[in-house]
C-alpha cells in the first residue's frame, strides 16, 4: 500500500509515518511537507533511515503534487494548528490557505488517484461560547462536567459529536469545519471514501510544545529546564480541563480505521483522551514537579484569553462502539514520555523548547 501523509513532518504526521513504516515495512510511505515549523526538518534523519519518502512541498499549491503517483490512502495531518491563527493579526491567509484551501486541494487529488482518505479535524469545531455555558462545578484542583446539562450533546462524559458547531468557533475551527463539510460533499457525489476524526489535544515524544498549540510538551520543558510559566484565564487558578490523547493512541485509532474507511465513509467522530486520560493545568504542574523534579515559579493572570474555553472533554463513545480501540495512556504515561524524549534529546531540542 502507498500512504500519502501531508504534513508529515510535523508532530502528528511524523509519529503516523514512522509508525506505520515500523508496523509494515513493505508499505510506500510518503511524507508531504513544506517544512515551516521550526523543528520539523529533525525528523528527516529518522525518515532517511527509515526509507520513508520525503516530498518537499506545500499543500496550498496544487501543482507540488505533480509528482506523486499510485496513493491508496492519504493521512492528512496539514494544519495550522493555533486556535489563535489569524486573530492576533498577521493576516487570515495562512490559516484559511492551509487549513481549506490545502483541503481542497487534498481532496481533489485523492479523487484523481481513487484514494481513501482519514482527515485530522480538531475538537476546535464546537462553539467556544457554547463551551463556555457549559455546567460546572469547581473542584479543588479543576473544573467538572456537572452531572446535569442544559446543552444538547454534552453530559459528564464529554462532549458528543452533536454539541453545536453553527455559533464562532475561532478561524482555525471555522476552516476546519468547512474542510468537513467538503469532504462530506465529495463523498456524495466524487465517491469518495473518507472518514473525519475530530481530535482533541494530542501530545507525546516528538513534540515542539508551544503556549497556543502542545502545552502538554511546553509544561514539561519548562519544568526541565527551570523557567517560569502562568495559569491564563479562569480566574488564573489553573483548573481549565483537558483531555490528553497520547500520539501511541491516535496511532492505534488510525490502524484501526484502515481497515474500515469504506464501511464509516463520510461519518464524523470524536477522538480525544476521554475520561481515560484528563487533566488540569494545575494538576499537570504538580505532575511535571514529580515526574522531572524540578519545581518552577508560576504566575496568574485572571484575564480569560480570547478563544479560551474552561473545559473540554471528548466523548468517544460513538468511535468505541463501532470499532475495536480504546484509549490506554494516561496522563503520568504522557509526561514520562515526554520527559525522557528531552531528556534523552536535550542538545537539539534545548535551543527549540526552551
Amino acid at each position: 500500500m502507498k500512504i500519502l501523509i501531508t504534513g508529515g513532518a510535523g508532530f502528528v504526521g511524523s509519529g503516523l509515518a514512522i509508525g506505520l513504516k515500523l508496523r509494515s515495512p513493505g508499505d510506500e510511505i510518503v511524507v508531504f511537507d513544506n517544512l515551516r515549523r521550526r523543528g520539523s526538518e529533525l525528523n528527516l534523519v529518522t525518515f532517511r533511515k527509515l526509507g520513508i519518502l520525503f516530498c518537499h512541498g506545500d499543500v496550498r499549491n496544487p501543482e507540488d503534487f505533480g509528482l506523486i503517483e499510485d496513493i491508496d490512502l492519504i493521512i492528512d495531518a496539514a494544519a495550522e494548528p493555533s486556535v489563535l491563527a489569524g486573530l492576533q493579526g498577521g493576516g487570515t491567509s495562512q490559516v484559511i490557505g492551509i487549513n481549506l484551501i490545502g483541503t481542497i486541494n487534498i481532496l481533489n487529488l485523492a479523487v484523481r488517484h481513487s484514494a481513501r482518505l482519514i482527515f485530522l479535524s480538531t475538537s476546535r469545531v464546537y462553539s467556544i461560547d457554547a463551551l463556555n455555558s457549559i455546567d460546572f462545578i469547581e473542584g479543588d484542583s479543576r473544573f467538572i462536567l456537572s452531572p446535569k446539562q442544559h446543552l444538547a450533546g454534552v453530559s459528564d462524559t464529554g462532549i458528543s459529536e452533536s454539541f453545536e458547531v453553527m455559533r464562532p468557533r475561532s478561524l482555525y475551527g471555522a476552516t476546519k469545519l468547512a474542510s468537513e463539510l467538503l469532504i462530506q460533499e465529495y463523498c456524495e457525489f466524487f465517491g469518495l471514501k473518507a472518514i473525519i476524526n475530530r481530535c482533541g489535544v494530542i501530545a507525546g515524544p516528538g513534540q515542539l510544545g508551544k503556549v497556543d498549540q502542545g502545552v502538554l510538551v511546553l509544561w514539561v520543558a519548562k519544568h526541565y529546564w527551570k523557567q517560569p510559566l502562568s495559569y491564563l484565564g479562569f480566574g488564573g487558578t489553573g483548573k481549565q480541563l483537558r483531555d490528553i490523547l497520547h500520539i501511541d493512541d491516535l496511532f492505534d485509532l488510525i490502524i484501526s480505521q484502515l481497515e474500515v474507511v469504506d464501511d464509516l465513509t463520510g461519518m464524523t467522530f470524536n477522538v480525544g483522551g476521554s475520561l481515560i486520560s484528563n487533566i488540569s493545568l494545575c494538576e499537570l504542574t504538580k505532575l511535571c514537579e514529580e515526574v522531572v523534579g524540578n519545581s518552577i515559579e508560576i504566575d496568574r493572570e485572571t484575564h480569560t484569553r480570547l478563544a479560551d474555553v474552561r473545559i473540554y472533554i471528548s466523548d468517544n463513545a460513538k468511535i468505541c462502539n463501532m470499532i475495536n480501540w480504546e484509549v490506554k495512556r494516561k496522563p503520568l504515561d504522557i509526561v514520562s514520555d515526554v520527559f525522557r524524549w528531552i531528556r534523552e534529546n536535550e542538545t537539539k531540542l534545548e535551543p527549540i523548547l526552551k
